[in-house]
């Protein structure tokens, strides 16, 4: 599908479908389509019934061609900032129009000139090709996509920076939704080297041997139970330009989490497959980061492993050391993604960097506080916490920033045997894992973790988003990097 900017000299009724994206206050009398054909839309509107409510479509035939098509989308009430309204739009637009193959649409918005405008229209339309599919017997025509999308008058470069952050996106909602009969920490590896071929990246895989000499003891203990043994995988982009500073992004990368010797019940283990979300946000970030070429340099690492009940596997009561030294009692085998972000957290303090955020579904408690639709924040550094807001806002992605500083809660996390417990008490289960990871950070060192539990798999479509892993956070790390 290829999304183009359409003249102003172009004559916008030759187009196949025209999509208007409009307000409910916005004048439907569009010299641009000609007084006529102005006038029927009005009155087919006002038949219908349609205002330009948010989320809301009216598909037409053209006038003096109804093999031809209108299609009207609603964006709510006017105001400053209507990215997130446009992207849904946009989705609901192409998902209408696209009932036969090779179609072409030309999308009028107004203030498409505007950079971030036509940004979330590439985006919107590109979500909505989005399908992951290849495990379907299907007929070969069921999944469409338009040939072209034109936007008129749009932002050249809005346009091409909403593609490469729809595509990441994408891309991180693929590797999400793989099952983990498919990818393993293994593949996993595999696939970060064949992203850091095809973007021209740096890429160092260490295998279970080297893992365990370069003492990373919480993480090897989760991957014990596991016939797949775990990989630790780190890509990096450098710029051509002089170093703004070095920023690293840490995904969890659960492959599969069943829970270890304190099994999960069945119907907590069917999305499993997802737990890996955080380590797939990160590829995806750091794909778009390699195009959009920002001046930080920036590393991804995962700590990948699957946690299964195998012989081998860890056990409530074990004493772990992690890479700096802390020893951790075990006290839950199903919280073993904090295990495993210890070491790596660890690893990336020892690289000194100015800043590192980590991104997990890490605690159900997180979901039932911020319910399915935002992530948790935590952070050591209030202005690193403000501008990751900030991006999510711009990306449609909400974050609820939650404390670090309850001494109560902290003496949860406390062991008369080790340094440390791996889980705390019930109550505030979100806040003593973000505090067992402050653990392993450098005191130095801005740092915010990001806990998406249930924000990274979508169980009823909504806005632009189809049944199965959301990519979520994805578009915020890209963002954030870029603004910094």
């Amino acid at each position: 599908m290829r999304i183009n900017r359409l003249d102003k000299t172009v004559n916008i009724k030759e187009t196949e479908v025209t999509a208007i994206l409009i307000t409910e206050t916005e004048n439907l009398e569009l010299a641009l389509l000609g007084a006529e054909t102005a006038k029927f839309i009005k009155e087919y509107a006002l038949t219908e019934n349609f205002t330009g409510k948010a989320g809301t479509i009216l598909s037409m035939p053209y006038p003096s061609n109804p093999s031809k098509k209108i299609i009207l989308a609603g964006l709510g009430k006017k105001k400053a900032n209507l990215n997130e309204e446009i992207r849904t739009a946009t989705f609901n637009v192409v998902k209408t129009a696209t009932t036969k193959e090779n179609i072409s649409i030309t999308i009028y918005c107004d203030n498409a000139t505007d950079k971030e405008t036509s940004k979330a229209i590439a985006e919107g339309a590109t979500f909505a090709t989005y399908k992951f599919d290849k495990y379907i017997l299907k007929e070969k025509d069921e999944h469409r996509i338009p040939e072209e999308i034109n936007i008129y008058d749009a932002n050249l470069e809005g346009i091409n920076e909403g593609l490469i952050l729809a595509e990441a996106q994408c891309y991180a909602k693929d590797i999400a939704n793989e099952p983990g009969n498919i990818i393993t920490p293994q593949t996993l590896a595999a696939k970060a080297l064949a992203l850091a071929d095809e973007e021209n990246l740096e890429c160092e895989i260490w295998n279970e041997e080297k893992i365990i000499n370069e003492k990373m003891g919480a993480y090897t203990a989760v991957a014990r139970g596991s016939a797949n043994a775990p990989r630790f995988i780190q890509v990096t982009y450098k710029p051509d330009t002089k170093e703004k500073g070095h920023i690293v992004l840490i995904g969890k990368g659960l492959t599969f989490d069943s829970g270890g010797l304190d099994i999960k019940p069945a119907d907590y283990m069917t999305t499993m497959k997802g737990d890996k979300s955080g380590a797939c946000a990160v590829l995806g970030a750091i794909k778009a980061i390699s195009k959009l070429k920002p001046s930080w340099k920036v590393t991804v690492i995962i700590a990948a492993a699957e946690n299964m009940p195998g012989g081998r596997a860890y056990r409530p009561d074990d004493i772990l050391t992690a890479r700096n030294g802390k020893t951790i009692e075990v006290n839950n085998t199903d919280a073993e993604g904090r295990l495993t972000l210890a070491d790596a957290l660890a690893y990336a303090s020892e690289l000194k960097p100015n800043i590192i955020v980590d991104i997990a579904t890490l605690t159900g408690a997180c979901a039932v506080a911020l319910g399915t639709n935002t992530a948790g924040l935590f952070t050591n550094d209030d202005k690193l916490g403000e501008k990751i807001i900030a991006s999510g806002k711009s990306t449609g992605e909400r974050y609820w920033k939650l404390p670090l500083d309850d001494p109560e809660l902290r003496k949860s996390l406390k062991s008369p045997f080790a340094d440390l417990v791996n889980c705390g008490e019930r109550y505030g289960g979100a806040i003593t894992a973000a505090m067992f990871l402050e653990e392993f950070v450098a005191e130095e060192i801005k740092w915010a973790h990001l806990d998406i539990a249930a924000a990274d798999f979508i169980k009823t479509p909504k806005t632009y988003y189809s049944k199965g892993a959301s990519g979520f956070g994805t578009r915020t790390l890209i963002s954030l990097i870029m603004q910094l």
